[in-house]
């Protein structure tokens, strides 16, 4: 589920760096970030963090590395989300609207709403209006996607939050009674949340703005999403990238049923017969008569 979002940048106008950002060691994403950045021709360097630093602080705790090339814009994606990734259109969309940030954002039932970060936008200028988190009434039925760019700009608000954090623990004096209770406990100053701590407090003052996508959106929260996700995927390249998908009648090559992806690398029998399948590991072999049905093939299976 990496590769798409990262496959997603590289349509993105002077691409300078892509950066991934996580806690698992660095030996288990070498091999990866190599072949991904040989493949799309692009740099592409993993950053672990030593502790959580929250969504904004993450970002701003690697702040000298993504201002190295000292870009005019800056792209922040969840990987654990399933979309069009529409970025070069978010990016035109944010310098029409100006501001320091734009969140793409989608529409979905009132009933899911309250399982996301909710938000209220301008229908003519599209700036973002209110944001709550996860609330428990309804707000809105437009949700946030955890895909957004930003202007260098962002580091400043981010700071500014970490800021306030020193200044309120110098200044304030809480009694121990106070300190038990979860609302008051204080948060470290380096830990800052994109939503909570950046966009709920800059709503309605002209800094970010919202771009809304027709497209298919989906969280992966669960290994069976990452199948849904992947014949999401499938479905985009029929349209985007007809040129990736498999084609075969089973007479020299397999039968190929619905969108199928197979990679280079692997092996497919004629006689197997694919369907909407995903083959994105390498080294695969798929034996005579083998019927895949709704699968993601893994590396170095035979």
């Amino acid at each position: 589920m990496v590769h798409h979002p990262i496959s997603a940048c590289k349509r993105i106008p002077n691409l300078a760096q892509i950066y991934l950002i996580g806690f698992y060691e660095d030996r288990e994403f070498a091999l990866f970030v190599s072949s991904i950045s040989n493949e799309l021709k692009v740099p592409v360097r993993y950053l672990r963090e030593d502790k959580p630093h929250g969504s904004a602080g993450g970002l701003n705790n690697f702040r000298d590395f993504i201002m190295e090339d000292d870009p005019s814009h800056i792209f922040l994606l969840n990987c654990d989300v399933c979309c069009s990734f529409p970025l070069s259109d978010m990016l035109e969309g944010h310098k029409s609207y100006g501001g320091l940030g734009t969140n793409l954002v989608n529409k979905v039932s009132p009933e899911l709403a309250s399982q996301f970060g909710e938000l209220v936008a301008d229908p003519v200028t599209n700036e973002l209006l209110h944001y709550t988190e996860k609330p428990e009434t309804f707000v809105s039925d437009r949700i946030n996607c955890g895909v957004y760019v930003f202007t260098p700009e962002i580091f400043t608000a981010i700071q500014g939050v970490s800021m306030q954090r020193k200044e309120r623990a110098t200044l304030r004096r809480v009694t121990s009674f106070e300190a038990l209770q979860p609302a008051n406990r204080n948060l470290p100053t380096d830990f800052v949340r994109l939503d909570q701590d950046i966009l709920s407090p800059l709503a309605g003052k002209k800094q970010f703005y919202v771009y809304e996508t027709m497209d298919f959106w989906e969280q992966i929260k669960t290994p069976g999403m990452s199948l849904k996700s992947s014949g999401l995927y499938l479905a985009q390249y029929r349209i985007i990238s007809p040129d990736l998908l498999a084609s075969g009648d089973g007479s020299k090559n397999a039968t190929i049923s619905g969108d199928v992806y197979i990679h280079p690398s692997a092996k497919v029998h004629p006689t197997a017969k694919p369907l909407d399948c995903a083959g994105k590991c390498v080294d695969v072999e798929i034996t005579a008569k083998c019927i895949l049905l709704y699968s993601s093939w893994l590396a170095d299976v035979h």
